[in-house]
C-alpha cells in the first residue's frame, strides 16, 4: 500500500490525474492490479490518499519551519527559503491546475485543506509578531499569510514558465525584503 500511495503522489506531481493511470501506478509501485485493487476502489480513491499524504508532507515542513526559536520574520523567511524543487513546482500547488482534481470535490478537498492550515499557521505566525511588538497593529495576519501563500505559489509558476529557478527566488527574496528584521 505504501509503494502505491507513493508512487501515486510522484505520477500526480509529474502528470497529473489524467495522466496518472492505474497501469502507470502499478509499474512505477510494482504492484499488480490486484494489490492496487485490493486496498483502493479505484484510482480516485488512491489518488486521495495520495494527495492527503503530499498535504500533510507539505505541513509538517512548513510547520518545521513556521515553529521554533527566532521572530516571526526570521521563521517565515526560513520557511520561503527551505529548500524546494523549484522547477518541478509545489506538489499540492500544481493540482490546482488540473481541471479533473478541481472538478471533483473528493479530489479538490485535501488540496484546499492544505492551503488553508497553511495560510491560518502563516497567520498565527504573524499575529505572533504583531503580540511581540515585531509588527504594527495594523498588520492584518490573514491578508499577510495569504500574500506568503501567493508569493510561493506565483513564484513557482513563473519558474516553471521560464524554466529557471531565478523567477521564483525574486519574488521569495522581493517578499523576505518586505518583512521587518527578517535578516536580524
Amino acid at each position: 500500500m505504501e509503494r502505491l500511495i507513493r508512487s501515486t503522489q510522484e505520477l500526480l506531481w509529474e502528470r497529473g490525474y489524467v495522466g496518472t493511470s492505474p497501469k502507470a501506478i502499478q509499474r512505477a509501485a510494482d504492484a499488480g492490479q490486484g494489490s492496487m485493487y485490493h486496498h483502493f476502489a479505484g484510482k480516485a480513491e488512491l489518488a486521495k490518499a495520495a494527495i492527503e499524504r503530499s498535504g500533510a508532507e507539505l505541513r509538517a515542513a512548513a510547520d518545521a519551519q513556521l515553529t521554533g526559536e527566532g521572530s516571526a520574520s526570521a521563521r517565515i523567511a526560513g520557511y520561503l527559503e527551505r529548500e524546494r524543487d523549484v522547477l518541478k513546482g509545489c506538489q499540492v500547488g500544481r493540482l490546482t491546475a488540473d481541471p479533473d482534481v478541481i472538478a471533483d470535490p473528493m479530489l479538490r478537498a485535501p488540496v484546499a485543506e492544505t492551503f488553508e492550515w497553511l495560510r491560518k499557521r502563516l497567520a498565527e505566525v504573524v499575529a505572533e509578531g504583531k503580540r511581540s511588538g515585531e509588527y504594527p497593529d495594523s498588520l492584518d495576519p490573514q491578508r499577510i499569510a495569504a500574500t506568503v501563500a501567493a508569493v510561493l505559489q506565483g513564484g513557482y509558476v513563473l519558474a516553471r514558465a521560464a524554466g529557471s529557478s531565478e523567477p521564483f527566488e525574486l519574488a521569495v527574496q522581493g517578499l523576505i525584503d518586505l518583512l521587518p528584521e527578517a535578516t536580524k
